[in-house]
């Protein structure tokens, strides 16, 4: 018979905080087992560990004539019990095994029985070398592997709120929900020693479009049956609801699919964090930019308007090897369970270097070129006449991607990330990286439309819902010349992704200015 391991490969694995009854060790490291034989042990007889996880057997052989891909020793023996050291191999497929010890004995081979307690878990190992997780970071692995409390920043760039998470992905049942949720994928076996594509069928998987999986999203506000966005404070709740229900959960927005998917990657042992950006891109037609259509009156052409803006987006990294790329592409890779655009045919983003984005190296997989966008879009303004034309009135090169925050290792005050993605705007670094992005297909806008000799001054205001209110709008005319302008003011109840609700105001003022004065108004 088998003994239970001591607490010493939990130890020495990081993985104490596992609330299993059940051992769950790390690839790529060696851990303990000890076999109790009804006998004194005979190393001259054969005997052979067997791991099985759905359908694929592992034979592992301590001696040493015999060779097998995990490795083993003997590392102690008394009377009849033996102590067995196995090292799984550093691409290990992930997930729940079985094991037996088969013995040659005069009457044949013999293999234990089945039994649940033996069961073991094989998660990923970011503290072993040879693992593709491996992060060579104590803080930032302490961090991005074994904290179970985050901090998720939302809000305004001018305005940066904070929500705390609760990602539990120690917590009893988290670890076989988050496996259930490749087997609900159907993903290949074999595949599930790869973080690139557990990442990616993930990302998939994390929301509920094309594949029933974990989340449904929901930006109406209506969330009568389900739980609205704002109420999750954590993601226990919403993996174990999915495992046993097998349905999935009522709603999320961009943070929850974010926090949820931390839970998932940090429980399997991918170091991973939860990252926002600030005026986040969300491009519709694929041409990388933000393209903004107003009717002859000035006002945003909603039916031709598709790309948006995001007050904020939250997505996650993970850290990983890309041997899929060239030489310094590994590291820190987005990944996006948010449900925006199709990539292969599914609403999944990722995993794509984060140093690619940076150096627009927008060619490479996965979704490169969409989180490109996202943090660097032109916003393009267009006029479109009764005839259909469209004619440039401005491009802003600097509003999108402002901020891009995370939470700093160790402490709870906020990162600023942002150089990771991007060179500082206007830079040479800059120019060189959006020329590379050209090459690959980004079609960024070259004119410039001169500037307008009207500005208009708008005040800030910050108001209670509910509260009645005043706003000043002061109109600059810089020509020596009078000028007649034709205003358009429209107060819209918007979304934090762009989307339009409803209209409450609307005013179209016709105002003249003398020449290199101002003049004010209120509404």
């Amino acid at each position: 018979m088998m003994r239970k391991p001591d607490e010493n490969n939990k130890i020495e694995h990081h993985t104490t905080l596992y609330s299993s009854d059940v051992l769950i060790v790390r690839r790529g490291q060696e851990f303990q087992v000890k076999i109790t034989f009804n006998r004194p042990y005979k190393p001259a007889e054969d005997n052979v560990f067997i791991f099985y996880s759905k359908g694929t057997y592992i034979p592992v052989f301590p001696a040493k004539e015999r060779k097998s891909s995990w490795e083993s020793r003997i590392t102690d023996t008394s009377d009849n019990v033996v102590t067995v050291g196995i090292t799984p191999e550093a691409n290990a497929i992930v997930g729940k095994y079985h094991m037996y010890v088969t013995v040659v004995t005069p009457f044949g081979v013999r293999r234990t029985k089945r039994d649940n307690s033996r069961d073991l878990y094989i998660l990923f190992n970011p503290w072993a070398g040879d693992d593709a997780v491996f992060l060579d970071d104590e803080e930032e692995r302490t961090e991005c592997v074994m904290n179970e409390m985050g901090i998720i920043y939302h809000g305004a760039y001018e305005d940066i709120a904070e929500r705390n998470w609760n990602y539990g992905q120690f917590n009893y049942g988290v670890l076989d929900a988050c496996l259930y949720i490749m087997d609900k994928s159907e993903m290949p076996i074999t595949n599930r020693g790869d973080p690139i594509k557990v990442a990616r069928k993930a990302s998939a998987m994390l929301n509920s479009r094309d594949d029933d999986g974990v989340l449904v999203g929901n930006w109406s506000g209506d969330y009568t049956y389900g739980v609205a966005p704002t109420s999750w404070t954590g993601s226990t709740e919403i993996l174990l609801t999915y495992y046993k229900s097998r349905m999935p959960v009522c709603y999320a927005q961009c943070w929850v699919y974010a926090a949820v998917f931390n839970t998932f990657l940090r429980c399997l042992g991918i170091p991973a964090r939860v990252v926002t950006n600030y005026y986040s891109a969300h491009d519709n037609d694929g041409n990388l930019k933000t393209d903004i259509i107003l009717d002859e009156n000035g006002r945003i052409d909603r039916n031709r308007t598709r790309d948006s803006i995001w007050n904020y987006h939250c997505w996650n990294e993970c850290y990983m090897s890309r041997p899929d790329l060239p030489l310094g592409f590994g590291g820190w890779q987005v990944v996006d369970a948010t449900p925006q655009e199709t990539s292969d045919g599914m609403y999944r983003c990722g995993p794509a270097s984060v140093q690619a984005i940076k150096h627009g190296q927008t060619c490479f997989p996965f979704d490169a070129s969409f989180v490109f966008a996202e943090i660097n879009s032109d916003v393009v303004f267009y006029s479109r006449s009764k005839e259909g034309t469209l004619e440039l009135v401005k491009v802003n090169r600097t509003h999108v991607g402002r901020l891009v925050l995370t939470k700093t290792p160790g402490d709870v005050t906020r990162r600023d990330i942002t150089d990771q993605y991007k060179f500082p705007e206007g830079s040479t670094e800059e120019r060189t990286v959006l020329e590379k992005a050209e090459e690959y297909g980004c079609k960024r806008e070259t004119s410039n439309p001169p500037p307008a000799d009207v500005d208009l001054v708008l005040s800030t205001l910050e108001i209670s819902i509910g509260d009645d209110f005043e706003m000043n709008l002061e109109f600059v005319n810089h020509s020596n010349q009078q000028r007649t302008v034709d205003a358009y003011i429209s107060g819209s109840v918007v979304y934090y992704t762009g989307v339009h609700s409803s209209e409450f105001l609307f005013r179209n003022p016709k105002v003249k200015i003398g020449p290199n004065k101002s003049e004010r108004g209120t509404d």
